[in-house]
């Protein structure tokens, strides 16, 4: 007689809480059984970028005293910069491209902000610091729009986000690079609605782990 086992695959499902995934990334997961041994790693990738967002929104806003700013570089090395590139990496694992790649670049992001004003500021005159910081936010802008397009496969509140951000670094940068500190201390305020939307948006991941369903409200832009 010859014992029969039953090797049958659960049945899988995308994982529908994770905001950053198009269509294409929970076609990817379904067809991999492997996908599934990890959680989600965007409600962290959120996470870091809301808080470290928020903290130095409260300094460029004027709401935090500028002497008190270096607390943000402790949270931008391990938090908004390692943590968030962690949660890039584990997106590469799910297979998830938009998060992989938002989440890593972000996380580059922070770290370069820390080592910048770490390590290289001290090099720059003093009159090209403006220059410098200007044209290092206004690149990253740019590089936030072309993920702005892409955010429009997503969820409807990622996607306002994307676009919330684009104007936080086109605000700030030019603020540095033509001194105008009523443009620093907009870019502060629309930082802080970033930061506050990415907590929403980290908060709704979590929720629906821990529910096993969507709690709060994000409409899918994923077409069928």
């Amino acid at each position: 007689m010859t014992a029969t086992v039953d090797r049958t695959e659960p049945d899988l499902v995308p994982d529908l809480s994770d905001p950053t995934a198009g269509r294409v990334a929970q076609a990817r997961e379904m067809a991999s059984a492997q996908g599934q041994m990890i959680a989600d790693p965007a409600p962290l990738g959120l996470a870091a970028f809301a808080l470290t967002t928020f903290l130095l929104s409260l300094a460029n806003s004027g709401l935090m005293p500028v002497a008190a700013e270096p607390v943000v570089f402790g949270v931008a090395l391990a938090y908004g910069g390692v943590a968030q590139l962690l949660a890039g990496m584990w997106e590469f694992k799910k297979g998830n491209v938009f998060g992989a790649t938002v989440f890593s670049s972000y996380g580059g992001f922070w770290l370069s902000f820390w080592a910048y004003v770490t390590f290289y500021a001290p090099n720059v005159p003093a009159e090209q610091h403006g220059a410098a910081a200007g044209w290092f936010l206004i690149c990253w802008g740019i590089f936030t729009v072309l993920m702005f397009i892409a955010s429009l496969r997503t969820t409807a509140v990622l996607a306002t986000l994307f676009a919330v951000v684009v104007v936080a670094f086109f605000l700030l940068g030019f603020g540095a690079l033509e001194g105008v500190t009523a443009l620093t201390r907009a870019g502060g305020w629309v930082g802080l609605l970033a930061g506050a939307m990415a907590w929403y948006l980290c908060l709704a991941g979590v929720l629906s782990s821990v529910f096993g369903r969507p709690v709060l409200p994000n409409k899918s832009l994923v077409k069928a």
